[in-house]
């Protein structure tokens, strides 16, 4: 029975075991020598995993009792995590050591960062959720601080840790009254506690403060206060990280938690998830506007984006979790792209956030021009690129489940937020002429830009089908809810 249930977690173990080797072997061979190699081997290792989970078959298993789920939807979530660790730490790589900041110990906390994400969607078990959630939160908390010497990088640590073992509290707590009126911790007790129709008044106030906790991860307003300046704060490797398989972790965790634990009482969270969708989407579309400081907008532009996908966890449904999950892999793409180029904004080999330097940024650079051009306009929602079919996606699926409301408020936010994202593209296409950003000559950087936007650009096409996104995220959705 062990060993049955070691060979259904080897994934995490082999990743686990990967990092103490690392470490170990950081230490007694010169520490920060080994880092630059270390960053592109644990991004070997990511992608080889990941394919190893790919290609691992269908079907479902369970471990421990049922605390660890192996099945369609964590296997989509787990391999759209390793890929984006991957591409995150590549292109971030030359950037942390121009700067002194390429410490063997940031691949390692980035390795069992993503160990605790694959933990977090395939708990079965309030207990498993709560050690994945704490491996991923406690590695992050560091990497936001990991520039040392850097006042906003302290202080991002801090205000990140803080408020996230204020959200641990409530996670806790809620378990804790989850528990109590349950009287089991996995799932699969739970939902038979809760039943159909409605479920007890002590389970639904449990409830409440899980799904609190877990809106804090996914930076689900009104808890999304650290993410600004988290955001600005961290350096610019880690802002990108933190805006791409953390949200995708948290995303499924959330789903996770809400179809194996309450997927018999929906109407009990449905309205509580769509209030977060909404005022997410509205907070995200409107104080980005002001913004000059691009990772502070990008910031405002998750908490935007997040609002959309809940709107796919919102409707309950099928339909609606192969929503969650096509968006949150569109998602990733996007943002990996963008801050490929965000990475890539120098002068005098100093990194630049403000918007207002892209002025007539398509004259000296047309090529990234046009790439961010249309990475901006997938970001805003515009068709044909693929962020309109992802928002398409999860409208139709709030429509088909009752909730033509939020479905029409997700357009008009769609709409307010799209002025933020067409003001960069006006910038490069039309601004006042100024002083030129350094030309960035990093392959890496180049690919990943260009690579981005070439899959939003193109993956519309029929014959394409979404790169098969759209089957592999149905056959993920309906391991879920089965």
């Amino acid at each position: 029975m062990i060993q049955a249930d070691l060979n259904i977690i080897l994934p995490e173990i082999i990743l686990s075991i990967y990092a103490m080797i690392a470490l170990i072997a950081a230490v007694y061979t010169g520490k920060d020598k080994l880092a630059g190699m270390l960053v592109w081997l644990t991004a070997g290792v990511f992608v080889l995993v990941a394919a190893w989970i790919g290609m691992s078959g269908e079907g479902a298993n369970s471990a421990f009792g049922g605390m660890f789920q192996d099945d369609g939807f964590s296997r989509f979530a787990k391999v759209t995590m390793l890929l984006a660790g991957a591409a995150v730490l590549v292109m971030g790589q030359d950037y942390m050591a121009r700067r002194g900041m390429l410490r063997f110990e940031y691949p390692l906390l980035v390795t069992l960062s993503i160990v605790g994400m694959m933990v977090m969607v395939s708990a079965g078990d309030l207990m498993a959720l709560y050690m994945g959630l704490e491996l991923q939160s406690l590695a992050l908390y560091v990497v936001a601080s990991i520039r040392r010497d850097s006042v906003k990088s302290t202080e991002a640590g801090m205000k990140y840790f803080v408020l996230g073992a204020l959200s641990s509290g409530l996670l806790l707590f809620g378990s804790s009254l989850v528990y109590g009126f349950a009287g089991t911790t996995t799932f699969a007790g739970i939902i038979n506690a809760a039943g159909t129709g409605h479920v007890s008044l002590g389970l639904l106030i449990g409830l409440t403060f899980v799904v609190s906790g877990l809106a804090f991860k996914v930076s689900a307003v009104p808890f999304h206060m650290w993410t600004p300046d988290v955001y600005e704060g961290a350096p610019t490797p880690v802002t990108a990280f933190f805006s791409t398989a953390p949200k995708v972790a948290a995303m499924g965790l959330f789903a996770r938690v809400l179809h194996d634990a309450f997927g018999g009482v929906v109407g009990d969270w449905q309205q509580i998830i769509a209030l977060l969708s909404l005022l997410s989407m509205f907070l995200g579309a409107v104080a980005a506007i002001g913004q000059t400081n691009i990772k502070r907008l990008m910031a405002y532009s998750s908490i935007a984006h997040m609002g959309y996908a809940l709107m796919g966890l919102a409707a309950g449904t099928a339909f609606g979790v192969q929503a969650l999950l096509i968006y949150m892999a569109i998602y990733v793409t996007m943002n990996v792209g963008t801050f490929a180029f965000i990475l890539s904004m120098e002068k005098d080999g100093q990194p630049v956030t403000d918007i207002n330097a892209l002025n007539m940024y398509s004259k000296r650079e047309p090529g990234k021009a046009l790439a961010v051009l249309v990475l901006m306009f997938s970001l805003a929602g515009v068709p044909p690129l693929v962020g309109f079919f992802g928002k398409f996606y999860v409208l139709r699926a709030a429509y088909d489940a009752g909730l033509a409301w939020l479905a029409i408020l997700g357009v008009v936010a769609s709409v307010i937020g799209a002025f933020y994202y067409l003001r960069i593209v006006f910038y490069m296409y039309f601004g006042e002429e100024g002083d030129s950003l350094d030309k960035n000559k990093s392959p890496v950087l180049w690919a990943l830009l260009m690579g981005s936007a070439a899959v939003i650009g193109l993956a519309w096409l029929p014959g394409l089908n979404l790169l098969g996104l759209e089957t592999m995220a149905q056959s993920a959705a309906t391991a879920l809810l089965n």
